[in-house]
């Protein structure tokens, strides 16, 4: 896992994973967990937890043991920049996943989200198949597949929404989500991260 937060998360990954070896037992959902410590040292939690049940999605995502979520979870609050695709320099929609799978599984994606909902590598699967690690597209700017995300469990997505704010997670349920919803496509990401990356 890479990103400007990665490197501090997968290390703080590590300590706990050895904690229980060294007879500390670890302690899901409290400042032993390395994502919770990891969100709340940033002040993230509170902004996860505005979409509401943030200790269930906190949950999923360990549960999914999903580097790809972890890694997208790294990059809360950095800001939106159309046509961003760097943390310097901000991301929009398809740059942040685009950062994300390249990074975290080895999987380059098309630059735009149109693009990535076309991909034939990308499998299309139903609103109630979704797992952590998918993409959810949405219909934003009256057209298709104009916006794009990641799944993280729990009914709630993580993207980079638009001009003035930043990385966030929301739920997809919400009313504006829930109607712009238009698809979503899974990757096969053991495959993705056991090939080499070309570039």
């Amino acid at each position: 896992m890479t990103g400007a937060y990665g490197q501090s998360l997968q290390q703080q990954a590590a300590i706990d994973k050895a904690a229980p070896a060294a007879g500390k037992p670890a302690q899901p959902g409290n400042a032993s967990d390395a994502v919770s410590r990891f969100l709340s040292e940033r002040g993230l939690t509170m902004q996860v937890g505005e979409v509401g049940g943030s200790s269930r999605l906190l949950a999923s995502v360990r549960d999914t043991a999903s580097d790809l979520v972890l890694s997208a979870m790294n990059f809360l609050g950095v800001r939106y920049t159309r046509g961003g695709n760097s943390v310097e320099n901000g991301f929009d929609c398809s740059g942040f996943t685009r950062h994300i799978f390249e990074m975290s599984v080895g999987l380059v994606l098309p630059r735009r989200a149109d693009e990535q909902a076309k991909d034939s590598s990308l499998l299309s699967i139903k609103r109630d198949e979704l797992k952590p690690g998918d993409l959810v597209f949405f219909n934003t700017m009256k057209r298709t597949f104009s916006h794009v995300g990641i799944y993280v469990g729990e009914g709630k997505f993580i993207h980079a929404p638009r001009t003035g704010s930043a990385v966030r997670v929301e739920d997809m349920r919400d009313s504006y989500w829930a109607k712009r919803f238009t698809g979503a496509r899974r990757a096969d990401l053991k495959a993705a991260a056991e090939a080499p990356v070309t570039r």
